[in-house]
């Protein structure tokens, strides 16, 4: 196993590609899997992600086969093995593996399990004893710099990078080159008749919650003015355990009048929803980033000020495009990024990042992308 610095890679290269569980990961891997079939027309594809995004993954059009690396099922060891070896028997040895997780011990050992010809990213030795050390060229160093979200990143490393957007270091630590803020799902038709709004209000981490007063004043504010409006996001039960709903998502639809739309869809259909939508407004979690990609006019919610400093790492995460507006807080805090965003909640009384971004603010920019005329 070499370190891949762009050489040949013959004229059918078996690729595969090791991601994560995470819906955002895996979105804002599409141009990667976009740009490797650009520049290799004939390469099978493998992708390794997880049971969550499963859907999305089968749907893409650039994966040609893939495993759920992450997620319950019976023989895994056995079931990941066979994959392997069946996928080698039809497209060969894997010439080349990228790993987009470097975080995920898991990711380090199947990487070194599946022996590529050569590497992007970590892995262990092929002895499983050690992490593979890094070359020396600039990739290698952005691949060993723990700082990406900084924009001193671009200072360091400007020669290559036009942007700390995660898709685009994906992309140039892989030598391909695409359209790096084009990212894309595929979309299917939901169960449900769409409302004009649909909000998601939750995320893994609390500190990157905004208030649930706030959401109540958008949902007045869509009530007041005819505007149907529905809450998005995993079954009921789901959202208390992993994401921090509580009790105050459902109080908030039962006394709102919200549409209670969670748990209803897979992801390819909630795709299908925030494109038949006329606006999204969401935090920073896996549905921001697929209401983006469908091309949604989406307001995100992030408690990060103009210099980037907040709950998130903004530089990173953050969609790009015309149709998504970036709503900042005019707080100032730098304890989430001192803490490199390993915290789950916010750590500083009264949550001032998210408390200062009124409801005002968002909801002008409601009223923007709507153009919704005030009730008589």
């Amino acid at each position: 196993m070499e370190r891949f610095t762009d050489q040949p890679l013959g004229p059918r290269p078996h690729i595969a590609v090791f991601g994560s569980d995470k819906v955002g990961n895996f979105v804002l891997t599409t141009p990667l899997l976009r740009g490797l079939k650009e520049k290799y027309p004939a390469a099978t594809l493998d992708f390794f992600g997880g049971a969550t995004t499963h859907d999305l993954e089968a749907a893409c059009p650039y994966i040609d086969a893939r495993f759920s690396l992450y997620g319950e099922r019976e023989d895994y060891l056995g079931a990941l093995n066979g994959f392997v070896a069946e996928r080698r028997a039809q497209a060969g040895e894997y010439d080349l593996a990228i790993n987009c997780d470097e975080f995920s011990e898991l990711n380090l050992v199947v990487v070194a399990a599946v022996a590529p010809r050569y590497l992007v990213g970590a892995s262990l030795k092929p002895d499983f004893r050690r992490k593979l050390p890094p070359g020396d060229g600039i990739r290698d160093r952005i691949l060993g710099d723990d700082d990406w979200n900084s924009p001193a990143i671009l200072a360091r490393y400007g020669e290559l990078l036009e942007s700390n957007y995660l898709a685009e270091i994906f992309c140039r630590l892989a030598y391909v080159e695409t359209d790096f803020f084009r990212i894309e799902v595929a979309f299917a038709p939901p169960p449900f008749a769409v409302p004009d709004v649909l909000l998601h209000m939750t995320a893994t981490r609390s500190a990157k919650q905004w208030l649930p007063e706030y959401w109540r004043a958008v949902a007045d504010w869509c009530a007041a003015r005819g505007l149907s409006a529905g809450v998005i996001g995993s079954k009921p039960q789901i959202e208390r355990e992993r994401y921090h709903a509580g009790g105050w998502e459902e109080r908030l639809i039962a006394e709102s009048g919200l549409r209670d739309l969670r748990g209803e869809t897979a992801l390819t259909e909630l795709a299908g929803a925030f494109k038949q939508a006329r606006a999204a407004v969401v935090v920073d979690a896996g549905p921001m980033h697929i209401a983006a990609a469908v091309g949604c006019p989406t307001i995100c919610i992030f408690g990060n000020d103009a210099d980037g400093d907040g709950a998130s790492p903004i530089n990173l995460w953050a969609p790009r495009g015309a149709h998504v507006q970036v709503m900042r807080t005019p707080a100032k805090c730098r304890v989430c990024v001192e803490q490199r965003f390993k915290n789950e909640a916010c750590l500083v009384a009264g949550h001032p990042c998210m408390r200062e971004l009124r409801p005002e603010r968002v909801i002008a920019a409601l009223e923007r992308t709507l153009g919704a005329e005030p009730p008589d």
